[in-house]
C-alpha cells in the first residue's frame, strides 16, 4: 500500500502533534547514530520539544562537537571578511584602472583639439575634431555674444541714472540742460557747465 504524502504544516490535535514528534525525533537521532558509524563522521543532533525538552545526539563528547562548530563558524566569517575586502580592495583597483584610462583619453583629445598628435589621426578622427571645435566656436561666440549684450545694457542703465541726476539738477536749478529728454520724450534746449560735471563725476 502506497504511504499518502505528509503535508508539511503545523498538526492542530495535539496527540497526534506528539505522537509525530516521538516517532519523527527517534528516526533523526537514529539517522544521526548510523550516520556516525557508517560514514564515521562527528555528528551531534540537539533537538528541543515544544515543551523545552532536550532530546541529544552526539558520536563523541557534545561540548567538544560544539567547540569545533564555532571554531567553524569564526574562520568562516573570518573567511568571508577577507574575502570582502579582497574583492573590495579589486574594485578599487578597477575603478582606479578605468579613470587613469579615462583620463588619458581626455588628456589625448585635448592636445588633439589644441593641435598636436595629429600626424596618426586619420580623417574621420580630424572631421569628429573639427565638428568639436565648430561647437566650440560656436559656444564661444554665443557666449561673448551674450557678455556684449550684458554690458550694453549695463551702460545704457548707468546712462540713464546720468540723465536722471542731470534732470534733478536742472530742477533744483531752473534750468534746463542740452540734450536732456524731457517727460515728452522731446530734447530741450539750453547750455549748463553742470552737465559736464556731473559726466564728469561718473567717468
Amino acid at each position: 500500500m502506497v504511504r499518502g504524502k505528509v503535508e508539511m504544516k503545523r498538526i492542530e490535535n495535539a496527540t497526534s502533534r506528539q505522537v509525530t514528534f516521538s516517532k519523527r525525533r527517534n528516526g533523526v537521532l537514529k539517522k544521526a547514530y548510523e550516520l556516525s558509524v557508517l560514514c564515521d563522521a562527528e555528528v551531534a543532533v540537539i533537538i528541543f520539544s515544544q515543551k523545552g525538552r532536550l532530546y541529544e545526539f552526539a558520536s563523541s563528547e557534545m561540548p567538544k562537537i560544539m567547540d569545533r562548530y564555532r571554531k567553524c563558524t569564526i574562520d568562516a566569517n573570518n573567511n568571508n571578511t577577507k574575502f570582502d575586502r579582497q574583492l573590495q580592495l579589486q574594485q578599487s583597483r578597477l575603478e582606479a584602472e578605468s579613470i587613469n584610462k579615462k583620463m588619458e583619453l581626455m588628456q589625448l583629445s585635448h592636445g588633439k583639439l589644441l593641435g598636436y598628435g595629429l600626424d596618426n589621426c586619420s580623417l574621420d578622427e580630424l572631421q569628429v575634431l573639427d565638428a568639436q571645435l565648430q561647437r566650440s566656436l560656436f559656444q564661444i561666440r554665443a557666449r561673448k555674444a551674450q557678455l556684449y549684450k550684458e554690458q550694453i545694457q549695463q551702460l545704457q542703465e548707468k546712462e540713464k541714472l546720468l540723465w536722471e541726476e542731470n534732470r534733478i539738477l536742472s530742477l533744483k536749478g531752473g534750468i534746463l540742460f542740452k540734450d536732456t529728454p524731457t517727460a515728452d520724450g522731446t530734447v530741450a534746449e539750453g547750455v549748463s557747465l553742470c552737465w559736464v560735471f556731473v559726466v564728469r563725476r561718473y567717468l
